[in-house]
């Protein structure tokens, strides 16, 4: 997400850091750069004028000339300015006093617009509200299947009559039954065209009349970039949109849509998808954005991740096998398959401070492919073997590795790295008994 941007602001402000004491001169080189950058990310213009015009009047100031650190003070003034690029501050959905809320979802066919509305029932449902689901959308082939399918999985009804009825009424008859029954929530998936047309704008106006939803929310490619931010002018223009669901922002390498939306229409990105799985959606929070962009991590992003997808209970599961040594593959294969629930693990990496950046030069990130391997390797295994490693002689592993598809080296490889893990688990255990007994002291502090 944003490595090319990431990567270039970056290297700009290496730059800066390497200057004991900055000039004009080295402030207007920096700042051409990071105007390249911006611009080859596909960031607006204009917002890029603007975006650069405001860090030249902050940085050529005599607090930045005449710090101890200049570099960094020119950093942090990048980080504010990226912060309200974005927004500011995280924009949380609007929540009807009056239940049921609604929530209008448009935008182009392709932008990911049902997947959005399954994901936001998911989001929706882990506060256990009661939320209906509403396939307004008569005209792409399979949209009300997509629908039904999404609601299945997720468990959430979803209110199709078919592509015999008008949307309008469609839309109108779900409110009604809404409430009736008692949903907290409606999630409208409104069609989309190839392209903005009157006949799609005076449908989606008739809808807004119809039922006055609570939110109306533009579904967008973050990958198109400026089209976005064009396509997001014009349905504003026409519905007055509250906000946007960026979708596929782990697949955007600029991050142009995601830097120009705000300032271009004055309406913020309220939430991003990520992946095609069907994850829940997540908030944008500005400041987190921007300190993944200048590889500062999102760390509390990544906790809150693991908070929602790793239950308490697990994690102390976890935790206690791990400190009394009982830790076995089937455990180990339970971890990777929570890790994974978290995103990829370059995504997972990013979040951490510097470690992005690190993991890729050194080549030490392990692929999907891998991960893939590691599974195989311990699903071809009997329960016996996972339980207890230390069974596992030569003929057993390479019955293993024909299973899994394999070499025998992998899954010797396997093995060494689980030994290692239990072994570096049990010094822990160690160092943690004589810090209590008052042992420990000289291990850390010789």
């Amino acid at each position: 997400m944003f490595d090319n941007l990431s990567d270039r602001l970056q290297g700009v402000f290496k730059k800066l850091r390497g200057h004991a004491k900055l000039t004009d001169d080295n402030i207007a080189d920096a700042l051409r750069e990071v105007r390249i950058a911006l611009l080859e990310a596909d960031v607006n213009f204009r917002v890029v004028k603007r975006f650069v015009n405001r860090i030249s009047e902050r940085a050529v100031g005599a607090d930045v000339l005449r710090s101890l650190t200049p570099g960094q003070q020119v950093i942090k003034i990048v980080h504010q300015e990226l912060i309200e690029l974005m927004g500011a501050r995280a924009e949380p959905l609007t929540r009807s006093k009056t239940p049921p809320t609604i929530y209008m979802l448009v935008g182009l066919q392709g932008s990911g617009k049902t997947t959005s509305c399954g994901k936001l029932a998911f989001m929706i449902r882990k506060d256990n509200r009661k939320t209906l689901l509403v396939a307004a959308d008569i005209y792409r082939p399979a949209a009300i299947d997509q629908l039904k399918t999404l609601g299945r999985q997720i468990g959430v009804e979803v209110f199709a009559p078919g592509a015999e009825f008008d949307p309008v009424d469609i839309c109108r008859d779900a409110v009604e039954k809404a409430g009736r029954e008692g949903f907290d929530t409606v999630i409208l998936d409104t069609a989309g065209r190839l392209h903005i047309d009157t006949a799609l704008m005076d449908e989606l106006k008739n809808i807004k009349r119809a039922v006055s939803p609570d939110e109306i929310l533009l579904v967008a490619d973050a990958m198109t970039g400026q089209d976005a931010v064009n396509i997001a002018t014009t349905f504003d223009s026409d519905l007055d949109i509250s906000g946007v669901i960026l979708t596929k922002l782990d697949g955007d390498a600029r991050g142009g849509a995601a830097l120009s939306i705000k300032s271009v229409t004055g309406k913020p990105v309220k939430l991003v998808g990520m992946g095609e799985k069907l994850n829940p959606l997540e908030p944008f929070h500005p400041d987190r954005m921007a300190s993944r962009i200048l590889g500062m991590g999102d760390m509390l992003s990544l906790i809150e991740k693991a908070e929602r997808e790793i239950s308490e209970e697990d994690r102390m599961k976890m935790q206690k096998k791990l400190l009394d040594n009982s830790f076995n593959l089937e455990d180990f294969k339970k971890q990777i398959t929570q890790i994974q629930r978290l995103g990829s693990l370059e995504q997972v990496m990013s979040m951490i401070p510097g470690m992005g950046k690190v993991t890729k030069m050194q080549g030490m990130m392990p692929s999907e492919k891998d991960i893939r391997h590691v599974v195989a390797i311990i699903d071809s295994m009997t329960p016996e073997e996972r339980r207890n490693p230390k069974i596992i002689s030569t003929g057993r592993r390479r019955r293993i590795a024909r299973g899994s598809g394999t070499e025998l080296m992998d899954v010797n490889r396997l093995l060494k790295q689980f030994e290692q893990t239990r072994k570096m688990m049990k010094n822990i255990k160690k160092v943690g008994k004589q810090k209590k007994l008052g042992l420990g002291k000289g291990m850390f502090f010789q």
